[in-house]
């Protein structure tokens, strides 16, 4: 008994690194899945609110040039539940508005502000002139510019595949919506696409955002 006690020691697990990695895992994914699991069935992160929509073509091809553009390297699209970001942001961010979001981009780098409420907050005007030259409008702004994008057809864009794709992931599109998107993107540029898709954020969950919050203060 006493060498059997040995051998499983913590001790021996501790000296032993590939036992040590093994354990690690084991333990990291049970408790991930332990937490990640049952938000596949709670409503609040299943059902849609009302507001919250598919993107369309535009807004969806804008959001891949963001992405591509590592925008969200510097940008979450996660207010938390903390008195100072509510005040700064908007209410805070719940499930169910990233539930097309494939893949999420909550992200937790701020170099520049979060991006969850930032639709409708300015103009399109203003965001094409801080896209192409962020310190005419910020003038602290350590922002890099993006100039090429009003240049940048996305005509050529493959949207249908992508809306294909997400539909099987989920995401409601309808035969009739993927067949009229190219027509969205006609004479549109990647600057385009890209201040659609920001206007767009947080417009369509932000009634139900701040219900649940204030629903949350009772």
């Amino acid at each position: 008994m006493s060498n059997s006690k040995k051998r499983f020691s913590h001790e021996m697990l501790e000296r032993n690194v590939g036992l040590l990695i093994f354990f690690s895992i084991l333990v990291v994914s049970f408790s991930g899945l332990v937490q990640i699991i049952p938000l596949f069935f709670q409503h609040s992160t299943t059902t849609p609110v009302e507001g919250v929509r598919p993107y369309e073509a535009l807004h969806l091809v804008g959001r891949d040039v963001y992405i591509r553009e590592g925008c969200v390297g510097c940008h979450s699209q996660q207010i938390r539940m903390l008195q100072s970001e509510v005040q700064r942001y908007g209410p805070y961010s719940i499930a169910a508005e990233s539930m097309y979001d494939h893949p999420f981009l909550w992200g937790s780098k701020r170099t520049g502000p979060d991006l969850a409420r930032v639709g409708q907050r300015y103009s399109d005007e203003w965001h094409r002139i801080h896209l192409r030259d962020p310190r005419a409008v910020v003038k602290e702004s350590n922002m890099p510019a993006y100039p090429w994008l009003q240049r940048n057809s996305v005509e050529g864009a493959d949207v249908q595949a992508r809306m294909r794709a997400l539909r099987m992931v989920g995401v409601p599109y309808t035969d009739e919506e993927i067949a009229a998107a190219p027509e969205q993107l006609k004479g549109k540029t990647e600057e385009d696409a890209i201040v659609a898709y920001l206007q767009g954020l947080g417009v369509g969950g932000r009634a139900a955002a701040a219900a649940a919050m204030e629903a949350g203060s009772h």
